[in-house]
């Protein structure tokens, strides 16, 4: 298994990453939950949104293709399993799948990032 960098800072950060994957509209509290994670970890917020997109993105991104998808929020245990399983069996081909298949999730997510940022932002300054 690959050695993680900040590991128990990062499955933090997977966790309240989560959220952005839910199949329901969130909520005020939820953007400074997790902006408070961000900043309590180690990473830069451009850090935080490539572990989105390498890490949580490829294990989560189907729940929203799901009409029945998950809505009340991802058991911690089983996401770090997850997502643990997907850093240790991927491929540069799987990362290049990522990256194409991401170019369509971008939009999508782009208000919640834009929020995300400004919460992140007034906090920290």
């Amino acid at each position: 298994m690959k050695e993680l960098e900040f590991p128990e800072e990062r499955r933090n950060v997977w966790y309240a990453l989560s959220d952005l994957y839910l199949d329901t509209e969130l909520q005020e509290w939820q953007f400074q939950y997790m902006a408070d994670i961000f900043l309590k970890s180690p990473f830069s917020l451009e850090k935080i949104k490539k572990i989105d997109k390498y890490e949580v993105f490829p294990v989560l991104f189907s729940n929203l293709l799901d009409p029945a998808g998950e809505w009340a929020g991802f058991d911690e245990k089983r996401l770090v399993k997850n997502i643990m399983k997907w850093m240790d069996s991927r491929s540069q081909l799987d990362i290049l799948a990522i990256k194409f298949i991401y170019l369509f999730y971008e939009p999508i997510n782009r208000s919640y990032w834009k929020k995300l940022e400004d919460i992140y932002n007034q906090t920290d300054g």
